[in-house]
């Protein structure tokens, strides 16, 4: 089986916003609880930029690298600077980090289910297959990263 037939159809970003609908969803028909005061639901709004700014940066930081972006295509260039040197994974830590802030927004508890069944789709199915041929194409200097740098944080 090639690397392009084991590739999810369904891209990343697809995923997050698939999960932000389902927590909208979720907050409307199964609402279970409010656990968020209203007041401090403005901390969600915060998480919310925290997180896309964390995925930007680190989008941004690929593009100035001049290596692909895209889930499963050869990287041209190991980055490890700015956010990659406490996370190797700063775009999907930080569409895990928006998916709190909506979850706190929503200031319901059903939302926040989605957050683990989310970085666990995203770990399964895109970081671990990312890691393998980060490490078939970098070798020695991915191993040594990836030994100094952790997962998610």
């Amino acid at each position: 089986m090639t690397t392009a037939a084991r590739t999810p159809r369904l891209l990343p970003p697809v995923y997050f916003l698939a999960f932000v609908v389902l927590m909208l969803i979720l907050d409307v028909v199964a609402p279970l609880a409010d656990v968020i005061p209203r007041p401090l639901r403005h901390v969600g709004t915060i998480l919310i930029v925290a997180g896309a700014l964390l995925s930007l940066s680190a989008t941004l930081l690929f593009r100035r690298a001049r290596t692909t972006i895209k889930p499963f295509r050869q990287s041209s260039a190991l980055v490890r600077g700015g956010p990659y040197r406490v996370t190797r994974n700063p775009m999907y830590l930080g569409m895990v980090v928006a998916l709190i802030g909506v979850a706190i927004r929503l200031g319901a508890l059903t939302p926040f289910v989605v957050v683990p069944v989310f970085a666990w789709i995203i770990q399964t199915a895109f970081i671990q297959a990312e890691e393998r041929l980060l490490e078939q194409t970098f070798g020695a200097q991915y191993a040594q990263y990836r030994a100094r740098v952790r997962r998610w944080l």
